[in-house]
């Protein structure tokens, strides 16, 4: 298992944790953090990552994705399709990938090939947050546009748009996918998917940074503070709140592995820090683990050394959908114009192979795969290039 977060100073920090053995007389298992590795590849600050088994992957205010294998512990090149800061990055299972970007877009990848399935015009703004319903039919996105969009991923397209009123910066399904939460500075709004409207809100008091379902029901919430609180999405009620770190919580992520459930925080302070929860969730947890980056981090994720993943792969078209007849109907009256004209093609995916060419050593922005040696040397060509010109 490892660690891996992004920071301000464009570095990914990887570290391996292992649990310590048990000294007799200790009730708790302590866990240590070792480094195991750093990946220097963006030009800019870290705004993204995400984790497969195999890969993990970074966004940045430099535009571009970049690969890590995590099995070889080398660089896989990089993904150039965006015109604007990477904002979001999620897996589904080992084949797919889906990016969000400040240029409106959302790209299905291949994350076998590396080769972009489809480039959809999401938001007219930016998409600020993106999230893959537990099925992998459905994906819901917000953006600077103040809308909520929700995605068919089945046909490629638009299902409905809600106008919320106000910029959301984050959207997140539950578990099972039976309810979502939209955050808007410090407002939570809880909806439900068979209603799909909203049935509360949680009030943090400070701007919410990140969020994460530790149940169906309860909600970790990190934000512009030092503390984490956990609320309940049905009575709405803070169930405990800790001092996690000594600046603000900038990403929380939570997973369980044997005999654990785990929480994990990172913060401008330049800490990780790995929490166990308690059986009731009132108690606050218990520290496993802490790990200090000297950086101001910026985003988080645990690499799980899993040999398979039972989301495979985002569904083919001809699956049913996951939600009821009754909602299902509903989406179709609520559908808009707004239908993306790319038609989903089975055996001839849209992967124009457009990266780098010989063009005068200029990048392209493509589809598929570019090298972070090929792509660093384009980059200084340029830069000499504009100094004669001065």
């Amino acid at each position: 298992m490892e660690l891996v977060a992004g920071c301000y100073e464009q570095v990914l920090f990887g570290f391996a944790v292992h649990p310590e053995p048990k000294a007799s007389g200790d009730h708790e298992q302590k866990w240590t953090a070792v480094a195991d590795f750093t990946h220097h590849a963006h030009t800019a600050s870290l705004s993204a990552v995400a984790v497969n088994s195999r890969f993990v992957v970074t966004g940045s205010k430099d535009e571009t994705i970049h690969i890590y294998d995590m099995k070889k512990k080398v660089d896989h090149g990089a993904l150039v399709h965006h015109n604007g800061t990477v904002t979001c990055l999620k897996f589904y299972g080992n084949r797919h990938l889906i990016s969000g970007a400040e240029d409106g877009l959302i790209c299905v990848w291949d994350a076998r090939k590396w080769e972009c399935l489809k480039s959809i015009k999401a938001h007219k703004g930016h998409v600020t947050f993106l999230s893959i319903h537990p099925s992998g039919k459905l994906a819901l996105s917000v953006g600077t546009d103040k809308t909520l969009r929700t995605w068919n991923l089945v046909e490629g397209r638009s299902a409905f748009i809600k106008n919320i009123k106000q910029n959301a910066h984050i959207v997140e399904w539950s578990p099972r996918g039976e309810k979502y939460v939209v955050v808007i500075l410090n407002k939570i709004d809880v909806y439900q998917l068979d209603t799909a409207s909203v049935s509360g809100t949680i009030t943090n008091e400070k701007r919410v940074s990140s969020v994460t379902f530790l149940s169906e029901t309860v909600l970790a919430v990190a934000g512009d503070e030092e503390v984490v609180k956990f609320f309940d999405c049905d009575s709405l009620m803070c169930l405990c709140e800790f001092k996690a770190h000594e600046n603000r919580v900038k990403d929380i992520f939570s997973f369980e592995i044997a005999e654990h459930h785990v929480v994990v925080t990172a913060s401008s302070d330049g800490f990780i820090k790995m929490w166990k929860l308690k059986q009731d969730k009132k108690a606050p947890p218990s520290l496993l683990c802490a790990v200090n980056t000297n950086a101001r981090l910026t985003c988080l994720g645990v690499w799980l050394d899993r040999e398979t993943d039972t989301k495979e792969s985002l569904p083919p078209a001809a699956e049913p959908s996951p939600v009821s007849k009754e909602e299902q109907s509903k989406i179709n009256k609520k559908e808009s114009g707004d239908v993306v004209q790319e038609e989903e093609r089975q055996s001839k995916p849209n992967t124009k192979k457009c990266a780098v060419r010989g063009d005068g050593n200029k990048p392209t922005r493509g589809n598929s795969l570019v090298s972070t040696k090929k792509r660093k040397v384009v980059e200084m060509l340029e830069k000499k290039k504009r100094k004669k010109k001065i």
